[in-house]
């Protein structure tokens, strides 16, 4: 018999060769898989992205919005407080305009016999009279009356000065008084 002989070297060369196509293939496979499951990833997160920027920016337009809305309010709030201090005021002119008639009700009323006022001025709730007086008691007399009353307090004689032709005991004077306003009788 005769020798045979065998090369199995292209065989295993033919084996080994199309392995190697088999893990290229492969090979190529796994990139491509891993290209389309990048992009897959990248086009994932960038649609969250973009939902969230566009989310972002609706939050930020409302917020302008709200902003603008609280603008307004507190240029109404401030109008308000506007409002109701002119009311106030307006309240407490209307409240004190009696007030006034009552004062000059009262320097007509406590007004001592043989006294008479020739001026009165007043800055804030103080007051200034300028009168003349038969005698000096009866300016005295008038300072109790001042005293005396709920509508006036800290009557006070600045000056006094004889005046001969006025009378042989005749005298000016100036007085200052304050101006109060009495307590309301609570029932």
């Amino acid at each position: 018999m005769a020798d045979i002989k065998i090369n199995l070297l292209p065989w295993r060369d033919e084996r080994r060769e199309d392995q190697k196509q088999e893990f290229y293939r492969m090979a190529g496979g796994v990139v491509v898989l891993a290209a389309i499951i990048l992009f897959a990833v990248g086009q994932f997160f960038n649609t969250k992205i973009s939902t969230q920027k566009a989310r972002n920016q609706y939050l930020t337009s409302e917020i302008a919005i709200l902003q603008e809305r609280i603008s307004e309010i507190q240029q109404l709030q401030t109008k308000k407080n506007e409002l109701l201090a002119r009311m106030q005021v307006i309240q407490q002119l209307q409240g004190n305009r009696p007030i006034i008639v009552r004062v000059f009700d009262e320097l007509a009323q406590k007004l001592a016999d043989k006294v008479f006022f020739s001026s009165l001025s007043m800055k804030g709730r103080a007051m200034e009279i300028a009168g003349v007086a038969e005698t000096n008691n009866k300016i005295s007399s008038q300072l109790r009356n001042f005293n005396d009353s709920e509508w006036f307090a800290g009557a006070n004689v600045t000056a006094i000065k004889a005046d001969a032709t006025l009378g042989p005991q005749a005298a000016s004077f100036v007085m200052t008084v304050t101006q109060t306003t009495p307590q309301q009788v609570v029932e």
